[in-house]
């Protein structure tokens, strides 16, 4: 099969190689996709660059979408045929979805309603569920004012989309005029540009003092400081994914003790199985009643994934990035 992997971190342009490696085939208790698509994230990125290799090459990315072509012992043969779209398909897995095909258990094969396309398939594994638990994580944000940092990236999108739709007041924070268009499109009341350095004050004004109810966050390296500046209300609760460097952040404990603030953080790839049910359920009748909007960038090949890697690190882009595979 035709793939795309590499043998050592470093920069896309200098690591990755395409070419052919063996088709896999299906265990007991596994499926093979045939992929038609292949979602490329950070964590992608991030992992190419520095992650500890798990064997002797990697096929990367965790997301992609396409139709089970083989079933291993054990799994319903009624499952052949299926359009599916993939989760953690590399998480602590040499073998992603840029290539190909791609082996995994059953489960982490979800169904893709017809209504949607494959290449919207390949953006629900990390920016779809990571938006639907994050807001799970929240609790009920009916008539709540949530801020959302990063509101049009891959995920803050989604997750604008979601707040909005469950009856929540959204701020989003954005990093020029066109990104606070796009997140206003989704859904989001106010858009904040976080490089003027004034977000907390912002907030401030618009919540009359209060501070928001939730702030649901993707760099904790920024946000952890604003909670002592009054960006959280009393008994306000931050929901974190993810941060950029420095990892080691310190935290100002009076201001959350006085503030009674609940944090509350999650990996995506490790949600408990009870989570990653009811993520899947929910995130699946979501595309079933096509109540989200998709935004895919004109698809890179499989040849051109060097080139898709560089357009998601420079981080200009506005919506998701994915691989043509079929």
């Amino acid at each position: 099969m035709k793939a795309a992997w590499y043998e050592r971190n470093g920069p896309a342009i200098e690591v990755m190689v395409v070419g052919e490696q063996p088709t896999p085939e299906a265990g007991a208790g596994e499926v093979r996709v045939k992929l038609y698509t292949s979602g490329v994230n950070p964590s992608d990125v991030k992992s190419r660059m520095a992650r500890p290799l798990v064997g002797p090459f990697i096929i990367p990315h965790s997301d992609g979408a396409g139709v089970i072509d083989q079933v291993g012992a054990g799994v319903d043969a009624a499952r052949l045929g299926e359009r599916v779209w993939t989760w953690n398909a590399q998480w602590q897995r040499p073998h992603g979805t840029a290539a190909e095909y791609v082996v995994l258990p059953s489960e982490q094969a979800a169904h893709l309603p017809d209504n949607t396309s494959f290449e919207a398939g390949a953006c629900m594994g990390i920016p779809g569920l990571t938006a639907l638990q994050a807001m799970r994580l929240a609790g009920d944000v009916k008539g709540k004012q949530v801020l959302v940092t990063g509101a049009s990236s891959c995920v803050g999108y989604y997750l604008t989309q979601m707040l909005s739709q469950a009856g929540a007041m959204v701020m989003g924070t954005v990093g020029n005029e066109a990104k606070a268009a796009y997140a206003q499109a989704a859904g989001a009341k106010h858009t904040l540009f976080y490089k003027n350095g004034h977000t907390v004050d912002e907030v401030k004004a618009l919540t009359h003092g209060q501070g928001v109810d939730v702030v649901i966050d993707m760099d904790f390296s920024t946000t952890a400081g604003w909670l002592a500046q009054g960006v959280l209300k009393h008994h306000g609760q931050l929901v974190c994914y993810g941060s950029n460097p420095p990892l080691d952040i310190s935290l100002a404990f009076r201001a959350m003790l006085f503030g009674s603030f609940n944090l509350k953080f999650f990996l995506v790839y490790d949600l408990l199985p009870a989570d990653r049910l009811a993520c899947l359920t929910s995130l699946n009748a979501m595309l079933k009643a096509g109540s989200l909007q998709h935004t895919v960038l004109p698809a890179f090949s499989l040849a051109q994934v060097v080139q898709a890697h560089e357009m998601v690190e420079t981080g200009q882009s506005i919506g998701n990035v994915i691989l043509q595979i079929a």
